[in-house]
């Protein structure tokens, strides 16, 4: 065997070598990229995280009679709370609500949509009702919730409360309705209560 072939063959064995070495390294030094450099956003929820139980509101239901929220207790809620009479942007958050329980097929039935307004305010009217079946319009006295609601005060906030009573999101009044679909469905799909 000649010099030269030796050679040939040493060469190659070292190419080898080296590219099982890079083989090996690679997934190594790639984790290490990942875990120092890289910093993908971990949050998946499009609404604020509240994770505290809602607060024990009662007040009188459009047709006079008496209505707590724990009575809802076994249905997820969205719960749009105004500071005031219903006006554009409570409308808006009233149509978001509308069209993420739709999105939501035939779990739709699992979400109650509830309207919290303070009692000396004038209840919505008829004709703003009627582009809402199904919506649960409430008067009640705020001090029930003026403190225990987190809010930024805001005239409207969007409340989702799971079916055990807990307030677990809040949005905005103008939400992204794709993104407050979203979170609904993912909920939804995890739980099996309500």
């Amino acid at each position: 065997m000649s010099d030269d072939v030796a050679a040939r063959r040493r060469h190659g064995a070292r190419r080898t070598i080296t590219l099982l070495a890079l083989v090996c390294v690679a997934p190594v030094v790639a984790s290490y990229i990942a875990y120092y450099w890289v910093h993908p956003d971990t949050r998946v929820n499009y609404g604020e995280l509240v994770a505290k139980p809602a607060p024990p509101i009662s007040g009188i239901a459009r047709d006079g009679t008496p209505w707590r929220l724990d009575a809802l207790h076994g249905r997820w809620i969205l719960l749009v709370v105004s500071t005031q009479a219903c006006g554009t942007s409570c409308e808006r958050a009233l149509y978001a609500t509308r069209q993420a329980r739709t999105i939501q097929g035939r779990e739709q039935e699992r979400i109650v949509r509830v309207l919290l307004q303070p009692a000396s305010t004038a209840p919505p009217d008829d004709a703003l009702l009627a582009q809402h079946p199904g919506l649960v319009t409430v008067r009640a006295d705020p001090a029930q919730w003026g403190r225990s609601l987190p809010g930024n005060g805001a005239d409207i906030t969007i409340y989702l409360v799971d079916a055990l009573g807990n307030i677990v999101l809040a949005y905005p009044a103008d939400p992204d309705i794709k993104r407050l679909a979203k979170d609904l469905e993912r909920l939804l799909k995890a739980s099996r209560i309500g």
